[in-house]
């Protein structure tokens, strides 16, 4: 599966740090590129990045996505073949204790990475991820499409909502010529899961936190539906974008959703009685009446039609195997806690591929 694409290319990943972006450099790693991440910091202790010793296996620069100048030079000098810009301040709670930070790091931050490109003039694949949270969300219990409306009630929707239009606006006004090198396109996934995420206030890390030391998790809105995916779904979803958008220009400019199907639409508490299936002894509390009251959707689905129709894409786990494959990820770290988690993430992301070849999916059995 995309081996021959992403095979001896250079890869820069911006927010490598991150949950997804550490996930994707050991993907891509795994195949064979040279992966260049750049990040500012670790955004939580522990990190996926740290536990799984991803700087052991990349190139790895310390950059603020904020500062043009940094991010401009760094491109410049590595002259990649594909882009995948992740970085991003992606906690939409902490958007209201930091609006400011949140706009300037996830518009002006998208716009520092396009505008370097400028200086590029060699081919260039870039996959602007934003967030299924563009979407100016009424609570629809169908799926957004690509041509809904984008905004957002908070700064972090908003947030994505105004990179959405400065990446629009990049790629007509200095990429639409038919002999432009650079190629861009933007993905759109929602909230996923997975092995490694300590960020907080979510509801996969606070119960793991929680139950490794058998405390009982705090819980608000258990009635809450999320399209829970495991992080490797999206990730495929990315890769199979870029692929495609390095074979065909005429996909540049095009926005596309990643998602589960339409059916895996699960409440928190089946969340969380799912994972009691393979994590013993947990316990949790409803605490809705107690927390402060800020918006926050409880509906969002995206309908995934597009990726399905132009790459060949869906999403592959079933909710069953994307809940004990997340666990099974935690509990091996908590029961090893001094070995590096790299060679079991790897594991995982071959049991994935595995899954995939037996599910026929298009895009992991046309290597």
């Amino acid at each position: 599966m995309f081996n021959n694409v992403y095979k001896d290319k250079v890869v820069l990943i911006t927010g490598n740090t991150g949950f997804k972006g550490s996930w994707l450099s050991m993907w891509l790693v795994h195949m064979g590129a040279r992966v260049i991440g750049v990040s500012d910091s670790e955004l939580s202790s522990p990190s996926n990045f740290s536990v799984s010793s991803v700087s052991s296996v990349i190139e790895d620069y310390r950059y603020d996505v904020t500062d043009s100048e940094s991010i401009k030079n760094l491109i410049v000098k590595v002259q990649p073949d594909f882009i995948f810009h992740l970085a991003a301040q992606a906690l939409v709670r902490l958007s209201y204790e930091n609006p400011v930070e949140t706009i300037i790091t996830n518009s002006i931050g998208s716009v520092n990475v396009l505008n370097a490109l400028r200086s590029i003039d060699k081919k260039v694949v870039t996959i602007m991820i934003t967030s299924d949270k563009a979407y100016d969300n009424v609570e629809w219990v169908w799926g957004y499409k690509e041509t809904d409306r984008l905004g957002g009630k908070d700064p972090y929707s908003a947030s994505k909502g105004m990179a959405e239009l400065a990446i629009r606006s990049y790629i007509d006004s200095f990429f639409s010529h038919k002999d432009s090198n650079i190629r861009v396109a933007v993905a759109r996934a929602g909230n996923v899961i997975g092995g490694g995420d300590w960020a907080v206030d979510r509801i996969v890390p606070d119960c793991m936190k929680a139950w490794s030391k058998k405390e009982i998790v705090q819980i608000r809105s258990p009635q809450s539906t999320r399209p829970w995916q495991h992080v490797l779904e999206p990730l495929s979803g990315y890769l199979c974008l870029a692929e495609n958008l390095y074979q065909n220009k005429y996909l540049s400019g095009e926005a596309y959703n990643f998602g589960p199907k339409s059916d895996q639409n699960d409440t928190v508490s089946s969340l969380i009685e799912e994972m009691s299936l393979y994590w013993n002894q947990i316990k949790w509390e409803d605490v809705s009446d107690k927390t402060v009251n800020l918006h926050e959707a409880k509906l969002l689905k995206l309908n995934c039609d597009k990726a399905l129709a132009d790459l060949k894409w869906h999403s592959n786990l079933k909710f069953k195997e994307t809940i004990q494959m997340t666990v099974e990820w935690y509990k091996e770290f908590y029961k090893n806690q001094n070995q590096p988690m790299y060679d079991f993430s790897v594991k995982q992301i071959e049991t994935y591929l595995n899954i995939a070849k037996k599910n026929n999916l298009n895009w992991a059995t046309n290597d």
